[in-house]
């Protein structure tokens, strides 16, 4: 290995890259809107901004341009700052250091008075053919644009480059949406995931799990290899991270929500699960699985179902279940005991190779000599080749030389492994060398740090000023972040747009054990809870109304810390608390169907021998019902419902006791031998209940009961009229979910009447209700009411189109209720026998669409726009 002239600054992710070129105080605004554009179409923005704080600027944004694929160029007024001892400014610089080929979409602002320079430039890039300009009023019509310019780009060079060998018709697969990309290079891994290809390749193992301990590249090395092998899982690589998952039970829930399958409680989530992975070639990766290796024997059910699933699994320990093939994960090779310290011994070894890309990324002007070879070479050697411990030492070449580095490992590495004989060696290792990390930090920092260890994946800097109040760090928050950062104790990531932070799954193991020595781990959880608490109270109420689209992502975003909260609660005995918050979060529970995890945690508050009030026993006992009704229905259910009722109204909340009352004439109706009059009687009292309580929401999910039950009766006009009701009340609220659940009961039955393009015109509008709230099974739903259109109108190819893309996504999400499929079965099937090669066509057809494909050839050309724009944020 030589010394390296120029390091290699890498860009944040390595998907498929779009570099943003504006002034940036100017344009601030639109730089957000076009960062969000881009984030939306699951491409990697690449902003001066989201660089690393240590290289200079100049050298930062010239290497993010050699890294690019596409070019968007912003202008507004300012021709922006000429550095001193140069000619132009930055903005004029990184349009000309723009390779000749690569795209570039340019948009003007409308209404400014340019400056000269600015003027000029723009003049030159009016005459470049490889240049396309627009201009735009406001940051929302920016980001419009962008989004759409991208994806006819995208659209034109995938046209320009499929091969034309390639299956006709191949599934396209979403891997980058899935599976996380490394923000740093991995190095010195080429045999292990070449041979876990090998393994997952040759199938005759249904579990591969990569074993080692915390530290060593066991979830590196399992990204990579899923990146690797997407060729042979043509339906689907799924990364599901478990390691804040500490109940056995939520294995399954947490498989499922990855995979995109709601547990509403409907069906038992096995089954659903069974039924979404038979007969597809799909690799799930299971990351961090040690914590509960009990649920391992649910592996084994599902292999058992699912033939072609694969699982790769992390672990420190192995499972120990049948179908499972053990990996051990290597060390990276550092060098021999007694090796020459010169620079071609460093140059073999991949630790070296890993500690000297981490110091440039820390130390732009890092470089490995003749004479800082042998320190590096120790350090390696000390850390036993342990990628993150390696990491953790390259992240002091800011403040400190090789030398130096070497020196003070030598001296704590042996004091620290003393204090943790108990551990493997390895474990012990690594343990040290985050101990010793830690020991540089001041007093507040590490203060901070182990405070950040009750966070559950990733958290907000808000977040973490409301858990600061008090502490020492509480004041110096944004500096003391910025130190663990710089340290690689903390990784500073974006999500759709949002800075959030996170630890490492071994860091965050470290803090809380930490947190427990000095006694304040339930005085940490407490205020963690108490935030997230708070949050939920603000935005849960928006869910019944018009802010309930723009909710439910922010929810999602803050899901682990929300269920981390729950359990707050419930370990260090705030029950009532617990119960309140779960209650609170019912709708989003419904609407992303995450019922299971509740459930797992209202039985275990229930189970506790501690004293909690009537409303939170209700609460817990509605959430234990819930599945239930749907899966088992009996009068036990239906009794049990109605004690929850009276336990709701004796506490004073009659809100509550009118949705129990509700849910227990709904579990009237899923009887074997349902009593069809007393339900009725009762869904009308439970609707005049929540009239009166003043809960629209559930009113209009009890009417669309009525509707149902009215249906069971045969009369399609009284059924109707409550299904509209239903409607104009979600439609009123600006409830989405509901109104969608309304029209697609109304589009069916219009269909059963004949009235075809009034049942047109519901199947859109819920269509579109379902793909702004990324509700697959919605979306299903609605291709469904579609295909019963196209049918009735005889477009045999177009009813069998839809109906195989619905049928694909049911497959994917594992719901097939037989209810559902009626309508535009019969439908289908009596056009069918008229015109069965056109339906078979279409049918071929649909299975390849992707879900955008789908519900762009569904709607009507009005529509599109406004479903793309939807479908660019799912």
């Amino acid at each position: 290995m030589t010394g390296v002239a120029e390091p290699v600054i890498r860009t944040p992710d390595q998907r498929i890259r779009v570099f943003v070129s504006s002034t940036l105080r100017e344009l601030a605004d639109e730089r957000r809107a076009a960062r969000a554009a881009i984030e939306g179409l699951r491409l990697a923005p690449v902003m001066f901004e989201l660089g690393a704080r240590p290289h200079p600027p100049r050298a930062l944004y010239r290497s993010y341009l050699a890294q690019s694929d596409v070019f968007v160029g912003i202008y507004g007024a300012s021709y922006g700052w000429v550095a001193p001892g140069e000619e132009i400014s930055g903005l004029e610089d990184e349009y000309r250091l723009a390779p000749p080929g690569m795209p570039k979409l340019i948009y003007l602002k409308s209404g400014s008075e340019r400056e000269e320079r600015l003027e000029a430039l723009i003049d030159r890039i009016r005459t470049d053919d490889t240049a396309a300009y627009l201009s735009f009023d406001a940051p929302e019509d920016l980001a419009a644009r962008i989004a759409e310019d991208l994806a006819t780009l995208l659209a034109e060079r995938f046209d320009q480059s499929r091969a034309p060998a390639s299956a006709p018709g191949a599934p396209a697969t979403s891997l980058a949406a899935r599976v996380p990309v490394p923000y740093t290079r991995t190095i010195g891994r080429e045999g292990d995931i070449a041979a876990v290809r090998d393994l997952l390749a040759r199938a005759e193992d249904r579990v591969i799990s990569l074993i080692g301990p915390g530290g060593i590249g066991k979830s590196r090395l399992a990204i990579e290899s899923a990146l690797a092998v997407d060729d042979l899982f043509p339906d689907g690589t799924y990364f599901i991270a478990l390691e804040n998952v500490l109940e056995p039970a939520l294995l399954l829930p947490t498989i499922a929500y990855a995979l995109g399958i709601r547990d509403n409680g409907e069906a038992a989530l096995e089954e659903r699960l069974s039924l979404a992975l038979a007969g597809r070639r799909v690799l799930l990766v299971l990351d961090n699985f040690e914590q509960i290796v009990d649920a391992a024997p649910v592996l084994v059910r599902l292999f058992t179902v699912a033939p072609l699933a694969r699982f790769l699994v992390t672990s420190r320990i192995v499972l120990r279940i049948r179908g499972e093939r053990v990996f051990e994960v290597p060390p990276l090779v550092a060098p021999a005991d007694g090796a020459p310290a010169t620079l071609e011994r460093a140059g073999m070894s991949s630790a070296c190779a890993l500690f000297v890309d981490r110091a440039v990324a820390a130390a732009p002007g890092f470089v490995l000599t003749a004479d800082n070879a042998g320190a590096v070479m120790d350090i390696c050697r000390r850390l036993e080749g342990l990628p993150l411990a390696i990491e953790l030492a390259a992240a002091k070449a800011r403040m400190l030389s090789p030398q130096t580095i070497a020196e003070r490992l030598g001296q704590a590495l042996p004091l620290l492994t003393a204090a943790v004989r108990d551990l493997p060696e390895r474990h012990r290792t690594m343990r040290a060398t985050l101990q010793w990390s830690v020991s540089l930090l001041t007093p507040p920092q590490r203060e901070m740090l182990e405070d950040l260890g009750v966070f559950a994946e990733r958290f907000t800097f808000d977040a973490v000023e409301a858990i600061g109040a008090g502490r020492t760090w509480g004041g110096e928050a944004l500096d003391a972040l910025g130190a663990l950062v710089d340290a690689s104790l903390v990784k500073q990531t974006d999500v759709a747009g949002r800075g959030v932070l996170s630890l490492l799954a071994i860091v965050r193991e470290y803090a809380m054990g930490r947190l427990k020595e000095r006694g304040e781990a339930d005085l940490m959880r407490a205020a963690h809870a108490d935030y997230y608490h708070l949050l939920v109270q603000r935005l849960a109420p928006q869910l019944r109304g018009t802010g309930q689209a723009a909710v439910l992502p922010e929810l999602g975003l803050q899901l682990a810390n929300l269920r981390a909260a729950i359990r707050h609660l419930v370990y260090t005995g705030r029950l009532d608390d617990a119960a309140d918050f779960a209650w609170e979060m019912l709708i989003y529970w419904w609407i992303m169907g995450l019922f299971g995890g509740v459930r797992v945690w209202m039985l275990e508050l229930l189970a506790k021998d501690e004293p909690i009030t009537q409303r939170s026993r209700a609460t817990a006992w509605f959430f234990a019902l819930w599945g239930e009704l749907w899966q088992r229905p009996a009068q036990e259910v239906v009794a049990g419902l109605g004690e929850v009722a009276r336990l709701f109204a004796e506490s004073g909340d009659d809100d509550a006791s009118a949705m129990a009352f509700a849910a227990r004439a709904t579990a009237r109706v899923q009887l074997p031998d349902p009593d069809i009059d007393l339900a009725e009687r009762e869904l009308r009292d439970a609707v005049e209940r929540l009239q009166k309580v003043g809960n629209p929401w559930a009113e209009a999910i009890t009417r669309v009961s009525l509707g149902r039950v009215a249906w069971l009766r045969g009369s399609i006009d009284d059924a109707l009229a409550h299904l509209e009701r239903a409607s104009a009340i979600a439609e009123t609220n600006g409830d989405r979910f509901t109104l969608s659940i309304a029209g697609n009961q109304r589009g069916r039955l219009l269909i059963v009447r004949g009235a075809v393009d009034e049942a047109e015109d519901v199947f859109v509008t819920t269509l579109m209700q379902s793909v702004r709230l990324h509700h697959e099974e919605g979306v299903a739903y609605g291709l469904e009411g579609l295909c019963a259109v196209a049918a009735a109108r005889d477009d045999a190819e177009r009813a069998g189109e839809l109906s195989a893309a619905a049928a694909a996504i049911r497959h994917r999400v594992g719901v097939f209720d037989v209810e559902a499929f009626t309508v535009h079965a019969l439908s289908l099937d009596e056009v069918r026998s008229r015109h069965p090669e056109q339906v078979a066509a279409g049918e071929a057809r649909g299975r390849m669409l992707t879900l955008a494909e789908a519900v762009s050839r569904a709607l009507p050309e009005t529509e599109g726009a406004a479903a793309a724009d939807a479908l660019a944020h799912w």
